[in-house]
């Protein structure tokens, strides 16, 4: 044990030395959870807007300044005619524009109906669906308001409740996504760069000679990578509660035993790909482009897995990302315990135990040859 210890020591203070080293493990996280957390959001926010009021009474102008107070739009001009909207709209200067005809309150209070026309770019179908969603929204909310008691009969009415997420704020689903992502590349690839970087230098020989098995050797390389990874997990957390205000709901102890689950799978991956590879290009390109693509398209947090087609989907539950972003989901966001993510833990200690026994075959027909 103690001779494991020294190895494991050795391979710290080489990591230490190695300054990109330590920018990769340290830096990455940080950079990928601020541009995920702030740049690539799926919420739509501060959309510029152009209003086109004919009737100018309380109740429309009342209508707009609410509009232009969400968060959501951002008002940018008052238009004077409907030429001026496809202009608008032309030059890429609104994203939508707001009708309200003549007589707005005046047809609202005595007919009890009134129309508002929402033109949206649908070059983007997404954002216009959002967008038109977020209007009507506040729109309805001052329906409900200026009705009071007075409910017209027959009136159906939809009460909405968010559940886990109410402000629809899109760091809480990157968080667990960039979590997955980070782990999975950094213990990946920088495990099995250490190990195939020794062999491409020739001092793997000199490791393997020592009085300490060789699989001892191998997973000796591994271990600085799983406290490091460890360190990760806390800077991420730290950042996801203080800086984009993100919640953790469950057990924090939870959360950690299942991220170190997570690295371990990840360490068995890159040990799997250290047997297979004989340069460092090689290895970080597999571990690299190899496991980017799939764990941001079958991991689940960029694109719902259950709107791809059958054999994608079958596809995806090989992908060790797509577990663990469940898990954080459910611990994270839900606040759910271990009885909700059994299943996932189970399939991901199964995943470890598979790659690790591949791996430890591979290294021990190699070094008999």
């Amino acid at each position: 044990m103690k001779q494991f210890l020294s190895f494991v020591k050795k391979e710290c203070f080489h990591i230490w030395r190695d300054k990109r080293t330590l920018f990769i493990l340290f830096g990455m996280p940080i950079v990928q959870i601020v541009l995920f957390g702030f740049a690539l959001t799926n919420e739509v926010k501060n959309s510029q807007i152009g209003i086109l009021d004919m009737s100018r009474d309380e109740a429309s102008i009342t209508l707009a300044n609410r509009i232009n107070a969400s968060r959501y739009f951002d008002l940018v001009t008052n238009l004077q005619s409907n030429t001026e909207i496809d202009a608008a709209f032309r030059k890429g200067d609104i994203k939508m524009a707001i009708v309200f005809p003549e007589h707005f309150r005046e047809s609202l209070l005595h007919t009890n109906t009134a129309q508002i026309q929402l033109i949206t770019d649908a070059s983007d179908p997404n954002t216009a669906t959002t967008l038109s969603n977020y209007a009507s929204a506040i729109i309805g909310d001052y329906q409900d308001e200026i009705m009071g008691q007075n409910k017209l009969p027959y009136t159906i009415t939809t009460q909405v409740r968010m559940l886990y997420n109410p402000q629809l704020k899109g760091a809480y689903n990157f968080v667990p996504g960039v979590m997955a992502l980070i782990l999975m590349l950094v213990c990946t690839m920088m495990t099995s760069i250490a190990i195939v970087k020794e062999k491409e230098m020739g001092t793997m020989e000199v490791l393997l000679v020592s009085p300490l098995k060789p699989i001892m050797v191998i997973i000796a390389k591994a271990v600085p990578y799983l406290l490091l990874s460890i360190i990760n997990i806390i800077s991420i957390l730290l950042l996801s509660v203080y800086l984009l205000d993100v919640p953790i709901a469950g057990s924090i102890v939870l959360l950690f035993a299942a991220s170190i689950l997570f690295i371990i799978t990840s360490l068995s991956l890159g040990l799997l790909i250290s047997s297979f590879t004989n340069t460092q290009q090689t290895a970080m390109l597999i571990s690299l482009m190899g496991l980017f693509m799939p764990t941001i398209i079958f991991s689940g947090f960029m694109f719902p897995i259950e709107n791809m087609p059958l054999p994608m989907q079958v596809i995806s539950n090989a992908i060790p990302a797509k577990w663990f972003y469940y898990i954080v989901k459910s611990v994270m966001i839900k606040g759910l315990g271990v009885e909700a993510i059994w299943h996932e833990l189970l399939i991901l200690t199964s995943m470890t135990v598979v790659l690790l026994t591949i791996s430890i075959k591979k290294y021990n027909i190699r070094l008999s040859q």
